[in-house]
């Protein structure tokens, strides 16, 4: 299963709430992405820092945060996902889902959503046969709800019979069948991407570069494919393989990077990851400099401002056009200045200051919009890439 794959996963209150932390664990294992919601009753049992920890993503608990609204409503949210998961479900979860209830935010998601549902159900036995839960529990498979569970066996209370939260393997067997056939929503998506360095040439044999190695860019075309999109990979010279399910278009200088960018469009979001070099020579010799003129001064000029020609308003602007910054200092000032100049919807702006970062394996970044900026952990890159591109998902949602 790859990581293109994704669930929102809905802990419901009761004593079996401490096993969706295995079940994240499992669905990570995987290369499922997760996305917790914690319900009040939920928060009681586990934590959301525990849950945020095991999945790599923030868990989310209140219906009216205006940070988590400023960077994806609840709409959104609900449709982002592959899969929504309710585990446990309890009594009163499954009956406020049954009867279009929507007071909080794992309720609000439930009756939104346009994707599947499957429930995990735990409570004592004699709620689990009373007959108001098993019309709502017939109510909800009537309406498309899959149900997993619950298991007989001895409960936190003491009693014996079914009502048990069935296993987390059992449930994450369960959710690898549904994901099997679930659509990929990026789907009938256009994508635009930039990645790596662009070569000024000085003469045949010498240009002007950067230290960019091109892995996120190239991780990124990746998860987008992953997840539906059509991508359209323009792509600088780089020492890697084309990522699966995208359409690669190489190209050396930042002028036939801005060519490739504009025939690529129309595109519904574009991600600008290359790291495209400021300047370039005036003129480029048609024969290798020798020693003695080598030393001489060689006159720059401007190259074109890709993001920015991208990002200008039109009829083939992207729906979304997220650029990339690479810092040193005052990542989240500078960062915030060049999504006003640019004129973009965000900014991803990476620490190259940090070692390893710079033509590494891993990434440390901070998302800007103009609502603030979130910093995330350090994570590989291909980690960066998975949850950028759900993030782009549900943007687009």
């Amino acid at each position: 299963m790859s990581a293109a794959r994704s669930v929102l996963l809905i802990v419901g209150g009761g004593i079996a709430a401490y096993k969706a932390l295995e079940l994240v664990r499992l669905l990570r294992k995987a290369g499922i992405a997760v996305t917790p919601i914690l319900t009040e009753g939920g928060a009681q049992f586990v934590t959301a820092m525990s849950l945020s920890v095991l999945a790599g993503a923030k868990t989310r608990q209140a219906l009216c945060s205006q940070e988590d609204e400023a960077e994806i409503d609840h709409i959104a949210l609900s449709r982002a996902a592959d899969l929504v998961v309710v585990a446990p479900a309890s009594a009163n979860l499954i009956a406020k889902a049954a009867n279009g209830h929507a007071d909080d935010l794992a309720t609000t998601v439930l009756l939104a959503t346009d994707k599947a549902v499957l429930m995990a159900p735990a409570m004592n036995v004699r709620m689990w046969q009373h007959p108001a839960v098993r019309r709502n529990v017939e109510r909800l498979i009537a309406d498309g709800v899959g149900m997993v569970g619950p298991d007989e066996g001895e409960m936190a209370c003491g009693e014996y019979g079914p009502g048990r939260m069935t296993e987390p393997q059992a449930i994450f067997e369960a959710i690898l069948a549904r994901l099997e056939t679930a659509p990929k929503p990026l789907a009938r998506r256009h994508v635009l991407v930039t990645a790596g360095p662009t070569h000024e040439p000085i003469d045949p044999v010498r240009y002007l570069a950067n230290r960019s190695s091109g892995r996120q860019g190239y991780a990124i075309a990746a998860a987008l494919a992953e997840l539906g999109a059509a991508v359209t990979l323009v792509s600088g010279p780089v020492a890697l393989d084309p990522p699966k399910g995208a359409s690669l278009v190489r190209v050396e200088t930042a002028r036939q990077m801005l060519d490739a960018c504009r025939a690529a469009l129309p595109a519904d979001a574009a991600v600008m990851v290359a790291a495209v070099a400021d300047w370039r020579p005036s003129v480029a010799a048609d024969h290798k400099l020798k020693k003695v003129t080598a030393g001489a001064v060689v006159d720059l000029v401007e190259n074109p401002d890709i993001l920015a020609a991208i990002a200008a308003p039109g009829p083939q602007r992207p729906r979304l056009v997220v650029g990339f910054a690479a810092e040193t200092q005052d990542l989240q000032a500078n960062a915030a200045a060049k999504l006003r100049a640019k004129g973009c919807d965000w900014i991803v702006a990476n620490d190259v200051s940090q070692e390893g970062v710079m033509g590494g394996e891993d990434n440390s970044v901070t998302v800007v919009t103009a609502q603030g900026g979130e910093a995330w952990p350090r994570l590989a890159k291909t980690q960066v890439a998975a949850q950028l591109a759900q993030r782009i998902a549900a943007a687009l949602a």
